[in-house]
């Protein structure tokens, strides 16, 4: 059910959420919300963003094979100001763009236009939220929820505990998400990338430096993770295949291998001087790898396919 306008009766089924911000991640957040029955309202400065809004969401529903009229489905609003799509939601998501200062003004303005109690969640992927809640007047209700792109695919979300945010607020936003379907996860320390992040630019970092001192080629390195220790990632995380293979041989191979890693503390001068070349990837035809057109795209309908089918076999299991 779509409208633009505030139904006539108050929504008592689940909770009401207001989701700021209709781009990437805002219009697939109000899915994620919309789908498991929720009332959800969402505004942007964009009006374009709005207008689109209802069809970039059909969007999800049609990719996913699901009946988007059908019973146990919410509504979305497309409210025309923050006022109005925060006035009785129980839940604000901000998904803005990664500006400290905006989010700041955003969550200033929050505490004085919610009703009390209403949860107050930041959709960052790296901002800490103490620093988000640096200027608020009560940041015991601020939570980071780091949804991961794209949220109607990707089921992983970090809900991240600031220092002032009280514990009741952390784990009533994991319950409410693992009811979505979503694998929420508790990062009980506000740290700059948060659990995943952390770990995926560790990576990166890695896979960089092999490239800039030679020791083999960007197609080479992600070839070894694909066809490697990739093809149990999905299954066996780092610490469990730890356990499986032994923790006294990971505790040899880190006594010889650690101090040789990558200890950068700046971005690699190969990541900069291909940023300044313009080298930035698929959207340029080269970055670490050349691409033509058509490479691109089959690449990132390889990923789409995918995750697709991930999040299709996620959902056929849960109506089981």
């Amino acid at each position: 059910m779509w409208t633009a306008d505030l139904p006539p009766v108050k929504w008592v089924a689940k909770e009401h959420i207001a989701v700021l911000g209709a781009g990437l991640m805002g219009h697939s957040i109000a899915y994620v919300f919309a789908a498991n029955g929720h009332l959800v309202s969402v505004t942007d400065p964009d009006p374009g963003a709005l207008a689109s809004l209802n069809n970039r969401v059909d969007g999800i529903f049609e990719l996913l094979e699901q009946d988007r009229t059908g019973a146990g489905t919410g509504t979305i609003i497309a409210a025309k100001s923050l006022n109005d799509a925060v006035a009785d939601a129980d839940i604000v998501i901000e998904a803005a763009p990664e500006k400290l200062e905006l989010k700041q003004s955003i969550f200033d303005q929050l505490i004085k236009e919610t009703k009390p109690g209403c949860i107050l969640a930041s959709n960052t992927s790296g901002l800490p939220i103490g620093q988000i809640a640096a200027k608020a007047a009560e940041p015991e209700r601020i939570v980071g929820t780091h949804f991961w792109n794209p949220p109607h695919l990707v089921p992983l979300v970090e809900v991240i505990q600031g220092a002032k945010t009280s514990l009741s607020v952390v784990e009533k936003m994991i319950k409410i998400l693992t009811a979505l379907g979503k694998t929420a996860v508790h990062a009980k320390r506000d740290i700059p990338g948060f659990i995943g992040n952390r770990m995926q630019h560790a990576l990166k970092r890695e896979a960089i430096a092999l490239v800039e001192s030679g020791v083999c080629d960007a197609e080479t390195v992600d070839l070894v993770v694909k066809e490697g220790f990739g093809q149990r990632l999905s299954v066996m995380g780092p610490l469990e295949n730890s356990d499986l293979v032994g923790l006294n041989l990971t505790l040899d191979i880190h006594e010889f291998l650690l101090s040789d890693l990558d200890a950068s503390e700046t971005p690699q001068r190969l990541l900069r001087d291909k940023v300044m070349a313009g080298e930035l990837g698929m959207s340029t035809g080269k970055g670490f790898r050349s691409w033509t057109p058509s490479q691109a795209e089959n690449a990132r309908t390889s990923m789409q396919n995918h995750l697709v089918q991930a999040a299709k076999d996620r959902l056929k299991k849960r109506k089981n």
